[in-house]
């Protein structure tokens, strides 16, 4: 009830505000610019409140409080009146609707859900346009699947099929707790969270995975004494090490030319591929060159 009363409250307010006339809004902007004159700043921010309250008004389908909209539009409204630029010769009401409907949409980002979505430019376009293309498209051929729905959002907002059909998920369904209690059929309680799926793989990969890894570097350590000096160097120096030295780099250390560094790390790595190729056969296994 208090909430109805506010809402009322500030569209009363809206309504009764005077409209300005194009010269009176200009000596209003001109007065705020080069005096920083508050009140003349609050009569235009004032006079345009009707704007606030239309564009909360289109914005009330997303379930969110037309008062908490109108006070975020006002915001932007304020913001608008600060950066006016009287010398441009453009309606105030021009310019302040893109602030206040940028303020608007960014609350309705920042709390229609407990999931955040919606940072990218692309991605706040599909948010407030896909019911309203989805609707426009099913009304004109009922017969159109999901996917093809999808398909010509997709193609109308420049955004991926697979970003429609994950917007489209999010704005069909309600927000659950991963806390939330679950019962089942058996009669065992848990919580929605141990029902996550882990991208990790199961214990006894990981395990296989490890003794795997440390059989390789095994087989690698032994196969490295098959190389000598030189070969051992460069092998060390381009493929066992984060910096990564260039051929021309360890042509300088060596005194040879990058070709020739090369025709040796060739060399190199087959005699590795081969003495692994070997310990793996010995070991019922096929290592490969993790190079």
């Amino acid at each position: 009830m208090k909430a109805m009363s506010a809402d009322r409250h500030i569209i009363r307010f809206a309504m009764a505000q005077p409209y300005l006339e194009r010269q009176e809004e200009l000596d209003l902007a001109i007065r705020w610019k080069d005096n920083h004159d508050q009140e003349a700043r609050n009569r235009i921010a004032h006079a345009h409140m009707r704007l606030v309250v239309a564009m909360a008004a289109r914005f009330r389908g997303f379930g969110l409080p037309l008062n908490d909209l109108i006070q975020e539009g006002y915001i932007g409204l304020l913001e608008a009146a600060a950066r006016f630029e009287p010398a441009r010769e453009v309606r105030f009401s021009t310019y302040a609707g893109w602030w206040i409907r940028a303020s608007m949409q960014d609350y309705i980002l920042r709390n229609w859900s407990i999931v955040r979505g919606g940072t990218s430019s692309s991605q706040k376009a599909l948010f407030f346009n896909l019911r309203r293309l989805r609707a426009k498209l099913a009304q004109g051929d009922q017969r159109l699947s999901d996917q093809a729905i999808h398909q010509e959002i997709a193609s109308a907002l420049g955004v991926s099929l697979a970003d429609v059909q994950s917007m489209d998920a999010r704005l069909s369904g309600a927000d659950a707790s991963l806390q939330a209690p679950i019962r089942g059929r058996d009669g065992d309680s848990g919580e929605q969270m141990e029902m996550l799926e882990s991208g990790d793989l199961p214990p006894d990969e990981q395990v296989s995975g490890i003794i795997d890894g440390e059989r390789w570097h095994g087989w690698l350590k032994d196969a490295m004494t098959e190389l000598n000096e030189r070969e051992n160097r460069i092998i060390k120096a381009r493929r066992l090490s984060e910096a990564g030295a260039t051929l021309e780099e360890l042509g300088v250390e060596l005194g040879i030319s990058k070709e020739r560094v090369r025709q040796i790390e060739t060399r190199a790595l087959e005699k590795l591929k081969a003495a692994l190729t070997h310990y793996g056969q010995s070991a019922g296994r096929t290592p490969e060159l993790a190079f």
